[in-house]
Parts: structure tokens; sequence; C-alpha cells
């Protein structure tokens, strides 16, 4: 009975350890640093992975989430869901601008601005966040190298940009306010962050700490967590102290879900995803019952669509693609010797550059895909023209008129009226001179049923 107790204390002792050590392993795994990666520009793809990557933080309980990040800008809308999910974070999250050589360009700036600590690696810049495209995105600044100065400072600052328009001076104002609104959250400098937008300035790594627009600068991941531990930072209301201190780093990779996002949205995949919808629809339209070209065209088709409603797209050079598209195929169909096939590249090339209405980086259609489908359009309307050139100038080879020129033999004596026999058939043919049989004749016209004959010098069967 004894050791039967035994055995049972044992087997409590044994689950009871197993329970504690559990609970010991959860905790110290909860000591985690989730880290996401930025490396280029900033589009629908790199707002879902981020916005994702933050949520997967939360669900297991990291400390902290260090975003390194590198960027020459992006679109408004991703970087404003960016922020917002930083600002909603109830993880703090800590921005570092690496590795040397990186930028926190335009939308980078932004981002930096609203993380609870944002750090830098030496060597690297930030600024230039005036908005170039019509709805305000923090693109990249319009260059004016000529125009370019430093100022007493030793901050590179382009003249002033001059906002025309209403509605440019609504987006500079907007994103203005926009900024000085996170530098105000985070205590830092608003008045280089408000130049930043309307004079597109930019500063190097130690000139941002200096003038307080970043909180430091760390040569690397492992000096950026110790110099950060201890610091007390204000998230959702609350202060925290961080304790950088045997983190646990968890790389946080793309999914499957933002990689496929990534890709539909790349501005090449989707003009020629549009292309191949668009040419497979007219495909099926012209062999009804074809349809595998429908099928592919109609789901590539919605694909762009979809890409492009989430991306910055000009529809009137969507339309003029279409339209330079349709009068390309029609050269085929009905041949107007290169009128309309030359009128649809000059549609298609003009669209296809204006079809991107924004100047961010990284979110422009390839001009080296434009320029090889526009010579490969404009080899076939041009191999179009020549065949219908090359079919007027050659001669008729059916019908009665195919027998203009052709060679007969006579079937009997005649003059005048006789018989003929050409091409396996006798017909009835008169001539201004006597024919002989056997004779070699040629024929010069028809008129109804009857050949107009006459001799033919080189004699002989024809």
């Amino acid at each position: 009975m004894n050791s039967i107790r035994s055995i049972g204390l044992a087997l409590a002792l044994g689950v009871g350890l197993i329970g504690l050590s559990g609970i010991a392993t959860t905790s110290e795994d909860d000591r985690v640093l989730a880290l996401l990666t930025i490396d280029g520009a900033i589009g629908p793809a790199t707002s879902d992975y981020f916005v994702r990557g933050v949520e997967q933080a939360e669900d297991e309980g990291a400390g902290l989430i260090v975003l390194v990040m590198d960027t020459p800008g992006g679109l408004v809308a991703s970087t404003r869901d960016i922020i917002k999910a930083i600002l909603s974070s109830p993880i703090p999250v800590v921005t570092y601008v690496s590795p040397s050589g990186s930028r926190a360009a335009s939308a980078g700036t932004y981002i930096l601005y609203a993380s609870h600590i944002a750090a830098m690696a030496p060597a690297t810049n930030l600024g230039a966040a005036t908005p170039v495209s019509p709805g305000g995105a923090p693109g990249a600044p319009q260059e004016k190298p000529d125009e370019a100065d430093d100022d007493e400072n030793g901050e590179t600052k382009d003249d002033a940009p001059d906002p025309s328009t209403t509605l440019e001076r609504k987006g500079i104002n907007d994103m203005v306010a926009y900024i000085r609104g996170l530098a105000e959250l985070r205590g830092r400098n608003a008045d280089w962050a408000e130049d930043a937008v309307r004079n597109a300035v930019s500063l190097s790594a130690n000139e941002a700490v200096e003038k307080n627009v970043v909180d430091l600068t760390a040569d690397n991941l492992t000096d950026l967590l110790e110099q950060i531990d201890g610091r007390v930072v204000d998230v959702g209301g609350v202060d925290k102290t961080l304790d950088t201190k045997g983190l646990v780093i968890e790389r946080i990779e793309p999914d499957w879900r933002t990689r496929l996002l990534a890709t539909l949205t790349d501005p090449t995949v989707a003009y020629f995803l549009m292309l191949i919808g668009i040419y497979g629809l007219m495909f099926e339209g012209y062999n009804p019952g074809a349809i595998v070209p429908g099928v592919v065209g109609a789901i590539c088709l919605l694909m762009a669509l979809y890409a492009f409603q989430i991306l910055s797209v000009n529809y009137a050079g969507l339309g003029l693609i279409l339209l330079g598209l349709i009068l390309m195929v029609s050269e085929i169909f009905v041949p107007s010797f290169g009128a309309l096939g030359i009128g649809g590249i000059i549609a298609f090339v003009v669209g296809s550059i204006i079809l991107m209405d924004t100047d961010v980086p990284g979110f422009g259609v390839d001009r080296a895909l434009i320029g090889t489908i526009a010579a490969l359009g404009g080899s076939l309307v041009m191999a179009i023209v020549w065949f219908a050139v090359r079919a007027r100038q050659m001669p008729v080879v059916t019908g009665q008129q195919e027998l203009v020129g052709s060679l007969a033999e006579a079937v009997s004596d005649f003059d005048g009226k006789g018989t003929v026999f050409v091409h396996g058939e006798n017909w009835t043919a008169r001539s201004a001179h006597a024919i002989q049989r056997g004779d070699t004749v040629k024929i010069v016209a028809i008129n109804g049923l009857q050949l107009e004959v006459e001799h033919y010098p080189g004699g002989g069967k024809s």
C-alpha cells in the first residue's frame, strides 16, 4: 500500500514539475521580440504584412516589436494603415532604419514619427516628405538639383515647392497637420517635421538625433536593444518600461497571402495581367467556343482590376490602353494600311505611360515592358500592312479573272470564233486572226462566257 502511495506521490510530483516547467517555459517564451522588415516602397502588401505582423505579435504575447526599415516612400493609404496599427498597438513599436546606407524617405519619416522609439543606423537618412501625387501621398520629392542648397544647419534643402492648385495645397496642409500631430504625440521636433513636408528637407542620422527627430543611433540590433533597455514609453496612455534583456528574437516573415498580394499589386504584373485578360476575351469573342482563352482572360482581367482598385490608377490611361488594343486588333480584320494600327500603338503607349497616377518610386509600369509590347504590336501592324500591299500587287489566282493572261490550245481551226482548251475545260473563244488547230493562244479578256484570244508568239502546246 505504501509503495502504491509512493508511486502516486511521485507521479503527482512529476506532473507538478512538468506543469511548473511548462509555465516557466511559457513565461520565458512570452519574452519575445517580434522582428518585422520593410525593404522597398510601401504599398498595400506592405501594410497588410505589418498589420498582420502586429496582430501575430499580440497573439504570441510579444514584449516588443522592432520594425527594420529601408524605404524610398510609399502610398498614403498604406502608410496611414501602418501608422494606425502602431498607434493602436498594445506592444511598444521600435522603428529602426537599418542597415547603414538605408533611408526612411517620405512615408518612412511619418512611420518613424509615429513609433514609440525611433532609431537609425549610422550613414542613414530620413526626410523629403513632400507629397507629390494628386492624393497627397508621401512620395519622393520633386528634385531641383540646380536650386538645391545647404542651410546654416547643414540640412539639405530645396526651394519650397509652389503648390499652385487648391488640391495640392490641401494635400500638403493635410500631411503637415498629420505629421505635426504625430510629432506632438511622441514629443519630437514638430517644426522640422513640417519643414520636411513643405520644403522636402532631409537629415542624416546624427543630425536627426541632435534635432530631436529620432531618439538614438545604433550600430546594430544588439546595440539598439541595449540602449533602449529601461526606457519608459507611452503605450496607449500607459507608461511602460522596456525590458529588452534576454528577449528571444522571432522574425515574422510575409505569409503566402501577403506574397500573393505583393505580386498582384506590382504595377508591372497588374499591367501584364490586364493585357492577357483583354486579349483572352478578344480571342474568345472572335473564336466562340474556344473556352480556354475566355476563362484565362476573365480570371486575369479580374485580378488586374482588383490590383487597380488598390493602386492609384489613372482611368484615362486605362481607357487609352483599351482603345489602343482594340484598334491594333481591328487592323487584322479591317485592313486600313496602318491607320488603325498606328493610331492604336500611339494610344496604347500614351495610356501605358500615364496609367499609374503617382510618382511614388516602385509604383510605375516598367517602361521596358511598355516598349517591348509596343514594339511587338507595331511589328504586327507593319506585317499586316505589308501583306495587304503584297496581296493587292499579286495577280488574281481564283475566279474567271484568273484566266486573263493564261495560255490556251486551239481545239480546231477557226477564223473569228472557235473553241480553245484551258485548265481542263473547253471555252468558246474569239480571235481577230485565223487560228490553226493545236496553236497556242493567249487569253486577253473575258466577255461573259466567251474568251478573247490572240496568237501566242511562242507557239507550241500550252
